[in-house]
């Protein structure tokens, strides 16, 4: 059973997966009612100095090197389940990758007070099973939200749900304030 985390709790994905985790599906979700808005699942693959390398979004699909791939755009969020999701094989991330945040952005600028139930949650692909769910019960007056990071950390992944509002309507807009986050 995974395991449901509050903002700012972090897990070992090996310990949740009861061994070696490596390839992963972050899946994305939200809901918007009657408010038409079209949001935009994101990450940036930060160095240990918190540089950004690399952004992986609706513009830029796969990373470099294939270790990431976006699995493509949901311009309504209409549905149930994940709304966005984007696929880490974790043996292939680049080994000067410390940090992989995910964010949500609003493209066209509306606010995420309008957004209801946001989640961001990890599958282990080699079962199909949920390791672990962040449900983000604030409403925020911005156009980002910081969901959540998966880092290096003694030689393992581990997840660290965030939940943290934030201006910028892509990913690169935001790469000062998730800067600030990664502490």
């Amino acid at each position: 059973m995974a395991i449901t985390l509050q903002k700012g709790q972090k897990i070992s994905l090996a310990k949740e997966a009861g061994g070696a985790v490596s390839k992963v599906t972050m899946g994305l979700g939200w809901d918007t009612g009657r408010t038409q808005i079209d949001l935009d699942a994101s990450c940036g693959l930060f160095a240990e100095d918190k540089s950004l390398i690399e952004a992986i979004s609706f513009r830029q699909l796969k990373s470099a090197n294939g270790s990431i791939v976006h699995t493509g755009d949901n311009l309504t969020g209409a549905g149930d389940g994940d709304d966005e999701q984007i696929k880490v094989d974790l043996d292939k991330v680049d080994g000067k990758v410390k940090h992989i945040v995910f964010t949500v952005n609003s493209f066209r600028g509306q606010k995420f007070t309008v957004v209801e139930n946001a989640f961001v949650r990890i599958v282990n692909q080699a079962d199909n099973k949920e390791l672990c769910r962040f449900n983000l019960s604030e409403k925020f007056p911005t156009t980002g939200l910081v969901m959540a990071r998966l880092y290096r950390h003694g030689g393992e992944w581990k997840f660290a749900a965030m939940g943290e509002g934030v201006d910028g309507q892509t990913i690169k807009d935001m790469v000062g304030k998730i800067q600030a986050l990664l502490g």
